[in-house]
Order: structure tokens, then C-alpha cells, then sequence
């Protein structure tokens, strides 16, 4: 046996794993065990959203392409089909295109200054709304406005990579939810769905869109 073939230690092994996961090389079913542990490893969920910070400037050949009305795309991707709309959820027609702007923090001369919003999901009219903060190594997402969820269901967090499928973040209460992410990763999309309880049981969403933004530049 060489040393080639060796296993190699498990630090390295799911940092090459992460690696693999962010170029789009492993199958699907290796990419939902992949998404299953992210929810729950912190530690490994770092790794992956390292490497894609670090494998980001691979887009920069691609230009941009504006989207000013993003929510119908992102249900679509989301749903697999055309969504269809909820008399419930009627309000959220045009929330994207008003919560795709976040709102930075104003410096104030505290001991312990808040860490600044980098996505408002939902717009300052809506009767739901979440903010997400960024403290250098965190995400913080915390609902600033509107009810928890009913009786029975949960509210879920997920987030959206370009031309990805969602991943979740975690389910929402009343304290904010708290996931390490080293970097911003700006231009991704911040989307909350209404689950049953316990969360969505498929690894997707499987409820409403009920709030959404696209994460911006500190």
C-alpha cells in the first residue's frame, strides 16, 4: 500500500467532501446526504459555505442579469411548477422586489453596536418580516414583525444559491436563529416557507413562500 492510498484524516476528508459538494461533482443522492448533515453539523456547514466564498470568483466571467421581479422564479424553482397563489398569502405578490434592497446598520456609539442587516425579507409594509444580520461569522435571522406560525406548523429558514435547489437553514421561533457562516454570500436569495411542524419532511419546501429577500454587500 502507498501512501496514495491511504484513507485520508477526517478533517481533510470533509473539507475534499465540501469541496466536491460546491463544484456540483457528487451525485444527487451523495448531495441530499450532504444537505441532511449541513443542517445539523455546523462545523461542516462552514466548510461548505468556505468554499463557496472561495470557488465565488469563478462567476465573475458570467454578467449579471437583472431580475426585478424574482418571487414567481423562485416559487417555480422551489416548486418544481407554477405556484399557485393562496388568498392567505395574496399580500406577498410584490414582496421580493421591495425586500431585495437591505437596509445597513447606522453606527452608533454603543459598547456592542448590532451586527448590520445584510437581507430584509419582506417589505416595511408587510405584516411579515424577518432581517438578517451578519457578524463576521454568523448569520442571524430574527422576525421583527407578524406572528410565529399556527398551531401544529413552523416557520423555515432556507437559503438559495444561484441555478441551486434550497437548502435549510433551520426553523424560526421567537429567538433568532443562529447559523455559522463565515462569509456573505452575496446575491443568494433568503426565503422563509411554512412547514409542518418539525419541518419540512422532504429536505425542500413543501409550504407557502410567505417571506424573501436576496442577501446584499456589508
Amino acid at each position: 500500500m502507498t501512501p496514495d492510498d491511504l484513507p485520508l484524516p477526517p478533517e481533510e476528508a470533509d473539507d475534499a467532501l465540501a469541496a466536491e459538494y460546491v463544484l456540483g461533482v457528487i451525485d444527487l443522492a451523495e448531495r441530499a446526504a450532504v444537505e441532511a448533515r449541513a443542517k445539523t453539523d455546523g462545523v461542516f456547514a462552514a466548510r461548505i459555505a468556505a468554499w463557496e466564498a472561495r470557488l465565488e470568483g469563478l462567476n465573475e466571467g458570467f454578467a449579471e442579469v437583472p431580475a426585478p421581479d424574482l418571487l414567481p422564479r423562485i416559487e417555480a424553482r422551489i416548486f418544481g411548477q407554477a405556484p399557485r397563489r393562496r388568498p392567505l398569502f395574496g399580500w406577498l405578490a410584490g414582496a421580493l422586489a421591495a425586500a431585495a434592497v437591505a437596509m445597513v446598520a447606522v453606527a452608533v456609539l454603543l459598547p456592542a453596536p448590532p451586527a448590520p442587516i445584510v437581507a430584509t425579507l419582506g417589505a416595511q409594509t408587510d405584516p411579515l418580516r424577518f432581517e438578517a444580520r451578519h457578524d463576521g461569522a454568523n448569520l442571524i435571522v430574527t422576525r421583527v414583525a407578524g406572528p410565529p406560525a399556527p398551531a401544529g406548523q413552523v416557520q423555515e429558514l432556507w437559503i438559495i444559491a444561484p441555478d441551486a435547489a434550497p437548502v435549510s437553514l433551520g426553523l424560526l421561533a421567537e429567538a433568532p436563529l443562529t447559523v455559522a457562516y463565515p462569509d456573505t454570500p452575496t446575491g443568494w436569495t433568503l426565503a422563509v416557507s411554512l412547514e409542518p411542524e418539525g419541518g419540512s419532511p422532504t429536505g425542500a419546501p413543501t409550504g407557502p413562500v410567505l417571506a424573501a429577500g436576496t442577501i446584499t454587500d456589508l
